[in-house]
């Protein structure tokens, strides 16, 4: 069965000066403040598209690795995934740094990269972003 989850942002004043709040309808968990400076600067508390996709992409990329590490017969005990999205202003986003740490029982760093480099490739929100350098950094606890 196909899901849709719905986020929403008001905005307020032009790009520079402006902000909005980003509003993540689905899940109620809150609203959160944007901004320019936020994206192209420093946060100060506030989010940016860079950091929604940073967790739509490690939350995604972990979920994908360990259902194909378990289909493997090598299930994750712990599955730490860091994103880092690189945005340079009159650009755009520049690329995609992975990161995974995992505890693996029974699976030696090859293997473990393998099934890494095959979630990085499959994962769903890795493919809506495939326009886009993705990288991959993974090693076992």
């Amino acid at each position: 069965m196909a899901t849709t989850r719905q986020a929403h942002t008001n905005w307020e004043g032009n790009l520079l000066e402006g902000k909005g709040v980003v509003t993540f309808d689905s899940s109620g968990i809150g609203d959160y403040p944007v901004s320019w400076p936020a994206r192209s600067e420093q946060a100060n508390g506030k989010t940016s598209p860079e950091e929604l996709i940073a967790a739509a992409h490690s939350s995604c990329f972990s979920m994908a690795l360990s259902h194909g590490l378990a289909q493997a017969g090598t299930a994750p005990t712990r599955l730490d995934t860091k994103a880092e999205v690189t945005f340079q202003p009159g650009t755009g986003i520049t690329g995609i740094h992975l990161t995974v740490v995992g505890e693996v029982p029974g699976l030696d760093e090859a293997g473990f990269m393998k099934a890494a480099e095959d979630a990085k490739a499959n994962c769903p929100v890795s493919q809506a972003l495939t326009g886009t350098t993705i990288t991959l950094s993974a090693s076992l606890a």
